[in-house]
């Protein structure tokens, strides 16, 4: 059974990925490892683009409808049960749902573990015998980016890129502080905000450091594109 699941990955997954990276490879002049990331990774962003939009206009719902929650999170305290059912009915009202923010996490997912396996695997001479027949094998596959980074190492430069894009990035979907009266005690949901704002950064960067720089180059990439993404999207929404 484990078997037939890798095998089903490996065949709409990591063998699709693979062949992509190394067509673009192929194809640009001078065969630049890092431009060929650079481009799959655009193509993965713009696949996905669909799911991104409607996961960041649910998230801008959600983010407007707060002090609804705020009010009714202060009148039913008490009441786990009516409090559930109110911000169920708000929710439905809303017509949004609350989990719709994991939907382009969870879609990238699966992506991230195959081209982990691209970029810490697809280099090795024998993997390009999963080169589809009308890929042309180059025999030998260069990590290089413009000359400079060697992409199957890793890279300190974009592991802190990536995590520093991944703070801004954040940052922009986390909703307006909430004056709150003095009287009122802690705001649980904006402690765990601000602890996301600076844990997830910190996590990108310590696991980039132990895998292959091409990987950062594709979170740091990737971090440009959704950051852009979220300015014009967001901007339009408002």
């Amino acid at each position: 059974m484990f078997d037939f699941i890798i095998n089903i990955f490996d065949f709409f997954l990591y063998r699709p990925l693979f062949n992509a990276l190394v067509l673009l490879y192929n194809y640009i002049p001078g065969h630049d490892f890092g431009i060929a990331v650079i481009l799959l990774t655009i193509i993965i962003r713009v696949v996905l683009y669909p799911i991104a939009v409607k996961s960041l206009n649910s998230q801008k719902v959600i983010q407007k409808i707060q002090p609804k929650i705020k009010e009714i999170q202060k009148k039913y305290k008490d009441d786990k049960e009516k409090l559930a059912k109110e911000t169920f009915e708000i929710y439905r009202k809303e017509k949004i749902n609350p989990f719709s923010g994991l939907f382009l996490a969870l879609a990238q997912l699966p992506i991230l573990i195959a081209l982990y396996r691209v970029f810490w695997q697809g280099l090795k001479q024998s993997e390009l015998a999963n080169l589809y027949n009308f890929v042309l094998n180059p025999v030998v596959i260069n990590a290089n980016f413009l000359g400079i980074v060697d992409l199957s190492k890793p890279n300190i430069v974009f592991a802190v890129l990536s995590g520093v894009l991944q703070f801004f990035q954040t940052k922009m979907m986390l909703p307006k502080t909430v004056i709150k009266e003095k009287s009122s005690g802690p705001d649980f949901s904006q402690v765990m905000q601000k602890q996301m704002l600076y844990f997830f950064p910190v996590l990108t960067i310590i696991i980039l450091l132990g895998l292959p720089s091409a990987i950062g180059l594709y979170w740091t990439v990737s971090g440009i594109f959704s950051i852009a993404q979220q300015y014009f999207l967001l901007k339009k929404k408002d």
